[in-house]
């Protein structure tokens, strides 16, 4: 029997944790079904049976997790960059904000209806600045961007996952656990 150090053992629950993050952001999206083991799988660079959109979807998601301690929440070029890496190969406009209109369905009706695409620079750049001189709690702070995000919907695919990936980093600048809680697995299961 080998016995596994305190670093050991907290490796392999952040990887696990990462793992059921990334299964549970992806799958409250509703296009990606893979299970943790396949994601573990696609981690460890194994084969798996799937499209190639999901194992994408997978490994963008690993590196904007790996990169997310990089980025500060308040700057425009790192949510741009998130997006980059979250949707490369999965849409053409990759780190910049849609350039047409947009609306979220919610069966055959339009559930919201985004703002227009030549407001969306303006709405980001006062949501980032609100953002840097913000002095509310954590909590706060990062649920009321997380909405804001959602309501200007500022790209033209990916926008519920950055909105999660950039509440994660928020909360994780302020308690770096954050970066360990399955948060979206939960929000998934429930």
């Amino acid at each position: 029997m080998t016995a596994l150090t305190p670093t050991q053992d907290s490796l392999k629950l952040r990887k696990a944790n990462r793992i059921r993050t990334i299964q549970g952001a992806l799958a409250i999206e509703g296009n990606n079904t893979l299970s943790t083991e396949q994601i573990t799988a696609i981690l460890n660079g194994k084969p798996i049976i799937a499209t190639s959109k999901e194992v994408q979807e997978v490994r963008n998601a690993l590196k904007a997790y790996e990169e997310i301690q990089d980025w500060n929440p308040d700057q425009e070029s790192h949510l741009l960059k998130a997006h980059q890496i979250l949707m490369t190969g999965l849409i053409d406009e990759v780190g910049q904000y849609r350039h047409g209109g947009v609306g979220v369905m919610s069966g055959d009706r339009v559930g919201h209806m985004a703002p227009p695409a030549n407001q969306v620079h303006r709405l980001m750049g006062e949501l980032l600045q609100w953002l840097a001189e913000g002095n509310e709690h954590p909590l706060i702070q990062s649920s009321v961007f997380h909405y804001e995000f959602e309501f200007i919907y500022p790209f033209a695919d990916g926008n519920g996952r950055m909105g999660r990936l950039w509440q994660t980093l928020i909360l994780s600048q302020w308690n770096p656990i954050f970066l360990n809680i399955p948060v979206e697995s939960l929000i998934y299961q429930n």
